[in-house]
């Protein structure tokens, strides 16, 4: 084979070479786009109202009545929103409370990732203050982020993650947990105050925390439980359905009513 063929031939790999890969970039930018399109797909999504339509709603991240202090990104509606896999879930734990003499309040369902960047956004400007007194009084913003509490990702925006609290039908008000949703802090932790919630043993540790509290929060945590949510160690009012359908996907698309 003369110098001139060896040229050629080599010519032709690389040219192969090239078209390979660009191939396989091709490929990726495709894989990347439906990876995109996915996280804007809300066809699994269902309003909560729709399934559970007694229950009560206070987005609070809609409002301005929040540990930021403004309405969140990607909350463009005060709707609920979650998988139509937890929303049935959800619709079980409300039925079961229903014949205990309560009624379900929700503070947020699904959230989109834009909103979660809001929060790291929010945890990263040390200058703003403005809500420590009502929320993370005993916290810096640091201790906010270590402990937790605000994080780059939330199980939230996979769509089957809930913050709720519960109402007596009676009275219409809220049940005392002996804390309010987001406060960040130990007082939030389902075994605060000397209370054992795999047990529901309680010995009292702090005498502003009652054992009524604590069993209130054992009231709300063993029915989700029993209808196949998780709870979160540091947030009583935190709950996640174990077989979750999308554990792998963070959405994107905004808090609106979904259309049929």
């Amino acid at each position: 084979m003369n110098d001139k063929m060896r040229r050629y031939q080599r010519m032709i790999v690389a040219a192969l070479l090239v078209l390979g890969g660009l191939l396989t970039g091709c490929k990726s930018a495709q894989d990347v786009a439906r990876v995109a399109d996915k996280t804007m797909d809300s066809s699994g999504f269902v309003n909560i109202t729709d399934v559970v339509p007694d229950v009560i709603l206070e987005i609070r991240y809609f409002s301005l009545y929040n540990f930021v202090g403004a309405r969140i990104d990607g909350y463009e509606e005060p709707v609920a929103l979650m998988t139509r896999e937890a929303a049935d879930s959800l619709r079980a734990v409300s039925d079961d409370l229903k014949r205990h003499g309560y009624c379900i309040k929700i503070y947020d369902a699904y959230r989109p990732q834009r909103g979660v960047d809001h929060f790291m956004r929010w945890a990263l400007d040390l200058a703003d203050t403005v809500t420590k007194a009502y929320f993370y009084p005993r916290l810096t913003k640091k201790e906010v982020f270590d402990g937790e509490y605000v994080a780059t990702k939330s199980g939230h925006s996979r769509g089957s993650t809930v913050d709720l609290t519960i109402v007596d039908m009676k009275t219409g008000k809220e049940v005392d947990m002996g804390g309010t949703f987001d406060w960040f802090g130990i007082e939030s932790h389902p075994d605060y105050g000397g209370g054992n919630p795999e047990t529901l043993d309680f010995n009292q540790t702090d005498p502003n925390f009652t054992s009524e509290q604590f069993y209130n929060r054992m009231v709300l945590r063993t029915a989700m439980l029993r209808h196949g949510f998780k709870p979160l160690d540091n947030e009583w009012w935190h709950f996640t359905l174990k077989n979750e359908p999308y554990p792998d996907t963070y959405f994107n698309f905004p808090v609106r009513t979904l259309t049929k």
